[in-house]
């Protein structure tokens, strides 16, 4: 027992040394279909973490399973992949592997921190705390940070900040961009309070979403706003919501939940319209022939109908392969394997697409205020801004010239220059955001 013990000694001294060359952070750009997402791993004698900052991931466990003085294997468990690669003059080469699938991963010395110039940095001069509330319906405790003013009283207004589709944390961060912290921090400068929330399921959220959909979503915000009626002492409660969080402020204005709204790039039409626009728009955007694209978005419509259907099938691969012929279309074998992907059940998925909040914008009574983005791929202003009509005299509609679905100002609106670029949101927006906020009286 003593020789085994000095032997595994032996061995992690050994792998200590070795890891000496790998020693610290190093990050590179993993190309997943027309996305490349960044990838950092930060590296010590006996350990290693993993970041997925363009989705808000950081310091997912790792194991350093290899160590030689050329080569390192590591494995991420909890993602159910691994890394191996070789030590170059210029960095580190190597294969990422997920899922079966494997991906070629080159990585530099350095965390690839991006500059965010916006990002607000403490000393703050005002008062925050954490807070929580609970979604009565399924008992899921939403975790938040409540934003006071310096001059915080019983007549401040208050905002509920909802975030789009997909988890993320109360700043919405995105390929390191904070928007909603950005916001906040914006609004509380100028006297206004902010309330925002770690998404169920994550961060310091409890509660599931095997099962969730919008309206799941839109119980956790009322449970958001029950709480600032119930528990704190403001003015006007309102809400403001990204992308789907829009479509959950409408849904709770039109319920007479809140007292005004503010509507980033949230849909109004079906989930149906908006993904097969999205899809035409985003797919030509990183530049797929636009006959490839046309041929995909004429098969993506009929799919979507099937799910909307709720039409269940084993054989996936065969339902695709007869639209396609249906259709006399040509695709190549990876977007056929996504449509494929696209036709299985998923109840977020199945839910948004058959959702239209048109006539909730069109029942609203408090001040609204719809902002969007001309070069806005994802959730286009012309589809879901123009012609409408808003009830109430102090509500606005305004799309802003080159700005994306992140209000950011950019050349294309494709997804890959979020991350490119340094500003979080633009200025013209805060601004617009906090006058149309103080309006209200």
């Amino acid at each position: 027992m003593k020789t085994i013990f000095i032997f595994l000694g032996g061995l992690i001294f050994s792998l200590g040394l070795h890891a000496q060359s790998f020693q610290g952070d190093w990050n590179g750009k993993l190309a997943v279909g027309l996305q490349k997402l960044t990838l950092v791993f930060h590296i010590s004698d006996q350990t290693c973490t993993l970041d997925s900052p363009d989705q808000g991931a950081k310091g997912i466990p790792a194991t350093l399973e290899s160590v030689t003085s050329d080569s390192i294997s590591i494995k991420i468990s909890t993602l159910r992949a691994s890394y191996q690669g070789k030590k170059t003059a210029t960095g580190i080469e190597g294969v990422f592997t997920q899922g079966g699938m494997k991906f070629p991963l080159n990585l530099k010395a350095g965390d690839g921190a991006k500059n965010r110039p916006q990002t607000p940095k403490a000393p703050f001069d005002y008062t925050t705390k954490e807070v929580s509330f609970t979604n009565a319906s399924d008992g899921a405790v939403l975790s938040g940070t409540l934003v006071l003013p310096k001059d915080y009283h019983s007549k401040t207004p208050v905002i509920l900040m909802v975030s789009g589709s997909g988890l993320q944390n109360r700043d919405e961060e995105i390929m390191e961009h904070k928007p909603f912290l950005v916001i906040a921090d914006y609004l509380a400068k100028l006297g206004i309070a902010s309330l925002r929330y770690d998404d169920r399921s994550f961060g310091k959220s409890t509660g599931s979403v095997v099962q969730a959909t919008t309206e799941t979503f839109k119980q956790d915000a009322e449970a958001g706003l029950n709480y600032l009626r119930q528990n704190e002492h403001f003015g006007k409660i309102g809400i403001l919501g990204h992308s789907e969080g829009g479509t959950i402020a409408y849904l709770l204005a039109a319920a007479g939940k809140a007292d005004f709204v503010v509507s980033l790039a949230g849909p109004t039409v079906s989930g149906k319209e908006i993904l097969l626009e999205q899809n035409s728009l985003l797919l030509k955007a990183e530049g797929l022939p636009e006959q490839v694209v046309n041929d995909y978005v004429k098969v993506l419509g009929p799919v979507f109908d099937l799910r909307i259907q709720k039409f269940n099938t084993n054989k996936p691969d065969e339902v695709i392969k007869e639209l396609v012929k249906q259709y006399q279309v040509s695709l190549p074998s990876g977007l056929q394997k996504n449509l494929e992907a696209v036709l299985a059940p998923n109840v977020w998925n199945d839910y948004f697409l058959a959702l239209s909040a048109q006539d909730e914008v069109r029942a609203m009574t408090c001040p609204a205020f719809l902002l969007g983005g001309s070069k806005d791929l994802q959730v286009p202003a012309i589809l879901n801004l123009y012609g409408l009509k808003l009830k109430n005299r102090k509500s606005k509609i305004k799309v802003y010239p080159a700005l994306n679905h992140l209000f950011q100002t950019c050349q294309t609106g494709a997804v890959s220059e979020y991350g490119e670029i340094e500003e979080t949101i633009s200025p013209e927006v805060l601004y617009d955001i906090s006058k149309f906020i103080k309006s209200i009286k």
